[in-house]
Formats: C-alpha cells, structure tokens, sequence
C-alpha cells in the first residue's frame, strides 16, 4: 500500500505536526506499506524523517500553506502525481487556516478523495460540539459563537463526506451518530508516542523538583494560576520547587508569555522553554516530578497526558472535559482540581509533591494506561480499516493486513 497523509509536519509549527512524526515512524515499519508520501504544509527547514529504524521509503511533497486559498487545489494536483493508494487527513478544524474560507476549503479534500474514489480516513482530533468557544479562544461574543456553531456543523458535514472519520474518544462517536445520523465514524485512540518495554524511572534528579506544563499557552491553557499556586506550596512547605513552562504562545494570542514573564519576573525559579525540539521532549520529562494541565477548558483528546503516561508521570487535571474522559475511558489518573481556583490546585499539587510514594504510584498507573495503547497498535488500527475500505472499494483485492 502506498500510503499518503496530509498533515503538518515538523519543522512546522502548525497543530499536530508532532503527531504526524510519530505515526509516520509506525506506518514505516508495516510490512503492508511500501510507501509512506508525506503531503506536508512548506517551512523553511527540511522535513525531520531521519528515523532510526529501517522501514519502507518516505517521501515529502510540500504542497499547501496554512490560510492559503490554494490549498484544496494544490493538493489535490499532489495527489495525481503521486497516485497513492489510500489517503489519512490528520485534521483539526483549524488545520489549514484560522481565516473561515481557507480553513473551509481545506476540509474539503476528503471528499474529493472520495469523488476520485481514493480510500480515505480523516482523523479528527476534536469536534465542535465538545468544544466551549469562549474558554478555548475562538471568541466570547455569543452571536458570534452561533455563527461558529453554524459554520462548525457545515464544515463537520463535509468532514463526514470521508470514507471513514476516526475521532479518539467513544463520546465523539456517539455525538456525531446521534446529532448528523452519521455511519462512517469509528473510534480509534489517540496513542501514546513512545513507550518502551522497560518501566521507567521513577526516581528525580538532584535539585528542585520540577512541576512542568507543555503546550501552547494564552487562550484556554494559562499559566498564572499554576505559578501562583506553587509559590503558595513553597510557602507552606517549604519545599524547593521550580515552575517550567515548555512551549510556546498560542498563535492566536502572540505574546501572551512575555506578558507572565513581566507579570511574574519577581516569582524565583521560573523557567520558559521556548519551543521544545523533538528531541529535547524525553528529557523534558524525565526530569519533571509532576506535569500539570492549567486548562479552563479542553479541545480534545490530549497528546501530553498520554505523553506523560508514556513517561511513568504523576499529572494535575482539571475535573472536567475531556480530561476527565480519558481518565473513565483509559484508566490514567491524577490529583484533579476546580479551573477556576487557585487554592485548588495547590492543594492537588501539594497532595503529590509531599508524598513520594503516591507520585510514583500515579506515576506507575498513568504508564500501565498508556501502554495499552501505543502509536504502533493505532498504526494496526488504521490499516485495519483502510484494508475494509479498500476490499468494499475493490471486492477482488486480497489485500490482508497483519494485525
């Protein structure tokens, strides 16, 4: 099978692009994929594919921009000269703009995948119904989040075009089936990105420890409230604690750390990151005693806890969303805290911090939950239903998939 995926893709900093990296080196390593061909956004650097392990040949062709109206037509002109076999949109709604009609015209490729009778998958990492507008940064106007639900229900039902829509968590499907009667969306999980056979080490290295969050801040995760409450932990502990913050600014609110390192420059042992590499992330963690989620709301299945499992981390979450999905669906657990207090999550990040035995008990649980998904069983997953795509598409193909 020779696999295309339309993705952002690293060096880009676009949404999910991280995601696709680790896919990519699952999908390698299948004995049913000759080829993986990357359609990819265009950045400076060169596309990181200098993986480790042999596996089939990847290629790239950079051949969209992200608010670019050209989008839809130039990568459909990528998909006739590269001619694959079966085609998975790693998508978001926001994936190829964050104008309306270059985000719009973006969606519609897979359902001219599906016009040119191209087996294709989107993975849909979020959908608007679960998502609060106001909270998560798209705008606080409720005129204008009807007008954004309007235009999130037009944009889904060209999603739904798709032969088949992968979403991450069982709520998705049941919301898309009963709202848009749809019989094309499957449940696949979002995965873990790196787990290997060996537990991890629960032990920390010298010095303070280390309460960490990772992402990209300003809309829905903020990092006063985390800053405040660990200096109220120091406080009544007396514990020596340093705040890392890894990551950059939301795109839609550049700026915004600059503003909490002015805000907060008399707050000692604060550290901001910047953009952490690919290969800086292992460390990152490692090192960390608890990785905490300073979010008001969620958009999503989240990459950084499986992350963190996948890292034998102890985690603070917000009791709500779809954080606390997971926790029901996946069995990871953590100290969990109202969004709106300060004093809430310090108490949640004292309960771990004082009590070694506990953190690493959390820690031990999150890492039994994340390996029970690794990006290597989702990789299955998918060519499991491309194989049914294609046979459907195809009745005499004797396409088998090695599960």
């Amino acid at each position: 099978m020779k696999l295309a995926i339309v993705t952002a893709y690293p060096p880009s900093k676009v949404t999910l692009n991280e995601y696709a990296y680790h896919l990519v080196k699952h999908f390698r390593q299948k004995d049913q994929v000759t080829e993986v061909v990357l359609l990819t956004d265009k950045t400076e650097g060169a596309k990181d594919i200098d993986f480790v392990k042999n596996g089939c040949r990847v290629s790239v062709k950079e051949c969209w921009e992200f608010n670019s109206y050209k989008n839809l037509f130039t990568v459909n002109k990528a998909l006739n000269q590269t001619k694959p076999d079966a085609v998975l949109f790693n998508l978001q709604f926001m994936k190829f703009g964050d104008k309306k009609v270059p985000a719009a015209l973006g969606l519609m490729l897979p359902l001219v995948c599906r016009l040119k009778k191209i087996p294709n998958i989107v993975l849909l990492h979020n959908i608007l119904e679960e998502v609060d507008l106001g909270k998560a940064g798209f705008t606080s106007n409720k005129l204008l989040q009807n007008v954004y639900n309007f235009i999130g229900t037009s944009l889904t039902k060209l999603i739904l075009k798709a032969d088949t829509v992968a979403v991450t968590m069982h709520k998705y499907v049941d919301v898309l089936n009963n709202k848009y009667k749809s019989t094309n969306v499957v449940q696949i999980p979002h995965g873990t990105f790196e787990v290997t056979e060996e537990q991890p080490e629960y032990t920390l290295p010298d010095g303070p420890l280390q309460i960490m969050t990772f992402g990209k801040f300003g809309t829905y995760k903020k990092v006063e409230a985390m800053i405040e409450a660990v200096v109220k932990v120091r406080e009544k502990t007396g514990l020596d604690l340093e705040v890392v913050v890894a990551g950059t600014d939301n795109p839609n609110v550049p700026g915004y750390l600059e503003g909490v390192k002015q805000k907060y420059n008399h707050v000692p042992q604060v550290r901001y990151t910047g953009y952490v590499e690919e290969e800086e992330v292992p460390t990152l963690f490692k090192e960390s005693a608890v990785v905490v989620f300073p979010y008001t709301s969620t958009t999503g299945s989240s990459g950084v806890l499986h992350q963190a499992g996948s890292y034998g981390k102890a985690v603070v979450m917000p009791d709500l969303g779809d954080l606390a999905l997971l926790v029901q669906d996946e069995g990871y657990q953590g100290e969990f805290f109202e969004p709106t207090s300060i004093d809430s999550l310090a108490n949640a990040i004292e309960a771990i911090v004082t009590n070694e035995d506990y953190r690493i008990s959390l820690g031990k649980a999150n890492y039994k939950a994340a390996t029970a998904y690794p990006m290597q069983k989702i990789a299955d997953m998918y060519l499991e239903q491309f194989d049914k795509l294609i046979k459907k598409k195809n009745p005499q193909t004797n396409t088998v998939i090695n599960a």
